[in-house]
């Protein structure tokens, strides 16, 4: 990439903001605007809208290479298998607290009695005890008998219940296909468009990210977004088959009770930092926003929190998708991620989480990278990666100082807009030891990492152009004299 009078110089902080995209911010203009306000990746609801205007939209994050200087990241969420009951005589009923209600297979519209539901999977894997939660967890109904063909339940928190509402099964495990039909197009489609990364939504099991992997055949990094229980049984095999972890927690707050949800967060965010998966919390973090130009107290709290705990991302969904306040949303997503990453004990807490290495010489020099960076206090650690893996290794340890992540691969550097930490550049590969170590501090210097007299720590793989090959760190410093030959020079 070429510089341009608009390149704006690195994040001053690590995590990563994550803004979707709709009706309030899909305009070229908009979208520009939220980058230079602190968007670092970009969030595309397939649930909404066709995919001629999301080309466009894909098209909008793309020209931001040119403008800005800097990769973009395109994340496509596919919507998964939404449960939904049929519709009713009239559109609405009333289901009173202690009747009987049952779910069927009559597509006859239905009354306060009975109502269609179109998922055969669910009559199989129902059982008595079962909770059944309708509209968001506003209606609870319990199992108490069930054939193949019907489901009879007490009701057990009644109120208005209108056509075609959601359904959830917090109880047991639906075996029910993780992609539906629109997920396999917008899936396809999303591909053809070149995004960075597909968010496969309602994830219960490993076996649920398969088909998804095989779809994708590599051209995308595959997250997982955890919001069923019974995801959380079968955790460290979910994060172990993709490779990001989103905790959705607006459907995991509705199968579980709101006062499990802070420290399942906890546990998917230990349980992805430990593994080396980037994670991203996500709903509801500045949900006041949608409407009010400033958050309340508790919903900060609750990003800064995210962010101790060593988050990659935090996103906004409404408030930036469709809200009355996008700008002033992202801005302050970056405020917060600003305010916490100076405060003193932040070193500290996100250390909370154990990350040992694995027996590799790439994980033992990541982890002394991080070291040695505290104890010369260097600038930055500089590392040449063709697949990403050595930044994320970097990334795991959460080092104090900023990550330059220098790659050939234009696919790469987006993929890694998601990651704690890390400045991505496109840059060409280098073919000897010499010219490595010129180009790290030659583009430290350009890009603002590092400044005359700063050391900087770089890491590498001799031979060259082999994946997977990391095995060299090398300390040095940038002198005076540096900066005004490697202004002259190309990248």
């Amino acid at each position: 990439m070429t510089e341009t009078s608009d390149t704006i110089a690195p994040r001053s902080r690590k995590v990563r903001v994550l803004a979707t995209l709709g009706p309030a911010s899909d305009t070229p203009e908009m979208i520009a605007t939220l980058f230079q306000a602190g968007a670092d990746a970009f969030r595309i609801n397939m649930s909404h809208g066709d995919q001629a205007s999301k080309a466009q939209i894909i098209r909008s994050i793309r020209a931001l290479e040119q403008k800005f200087n800097r990769p973009s990241t395109i994340l496509a969420d596919l919507q998964g298998p939404k449960l939904r009951v049929g519709k009713f005589a009239g559109g609405r009923v009333m289901l009173e607290h202690g009747s009987t209600f049952t779910l069927d297979h009559d597509p006859t519209p239905g009354d306060a009695t009975r109502v269609r539901l179109p998922h055969r999977e669910i009559f199989a894997a129902i059982e008595p005890g079962a909770r059944l939660l309708l509209d968001d967890g506003k209606l609870v109904l319990r199992v108490t008998d069930h054939d193949e063909n019907r489901i009879v339940t007490n009701v057990e928190i009644g109120g208005a219940l209108s056509d075609n509402k959601g359904l959830n099964v917090p109880d047991v495990v639906v075996p029910m296909a993780a992609l539906t039909e629109k997920d396999r197009s917008d899936l396809s489609f999303a591909l053809e468009q070149g995004v960075d990364w597909i968010a496969l939504s309602f994830v219960q099991r490993p076996e649920d990210l398969a088909e998804a992997r095989k779809l994708i055949q590599g051209e995308a990094a595959l997250l997982a977004k955890i919001e069923k229980p019974a995801a959380i049984e079968r955790l460290e095999e979910i994060v172990e088959m993709c490779d990001g972890v989103m905790v959705a927690r607006g459907d995991l707050g509705v199968e579980l009770p709101p006062q499990s949800v802070p420290p399942l967060q906890k546990r998917i965010v230990e349980t992805a930092r430990r593994m080396g998966r980037p994670v991203v919390v996500a709903t509801q973090m500045l949900e006041s926003m949608i409407q009010s130009p400033s958050p309340t107290r508790a919903e900060v709290s609750d990003v800064a929190t995210a962010i101790y705990d060593g988050a990659d991302a935090i996103m906004l969904s409404a408030e930036s998708a469709a809200g009355a306040w996008p700008v002033e949303s992202v801005a302050m997503m970056n405020a917060i991620g600003d305010a916490v990453e100076r405060d003193p004990m932040h070193g500290d807490r996100i250390h909370f989480t154990v990350t040992r290495p694995d027996p590799t010489t790439a994980d033992a020099l990541a982890e002394s990278a991080k070291n040695i960076a505290a104890t010369v206090s260097a600038a930055a650690i500089i590392c040449f990666t063709s697949s990403g893996s050595t930044a994320r290794r970097i990334a795991r340890e959460r080092p104090s100082v900023p990550i330059l992540v220098l790659t050939p691969n234009r696919e790469t550097a987006r993929r890694l807009g998601l990651l704690w930490g890390t400045h991505n550049v496109v840059t060409r590969d280098v073919e000897s030891f010499e010219e490595m170590v010129a180009k790290a501090k030659r583009i430290a210097l350009r890009q603002g990492i590092a400044q005359a007299g700063d050391r900087v720590i770089v890491m590498a793989g001799v031979p060259f152009r082999t994946p997977g090959s990391t095995n060299v760190l090398h300390v040095v410093r940038i002198i005076g004299d540096e900066l005004k030959d490697y202004r002259a020079q190309g990248e």
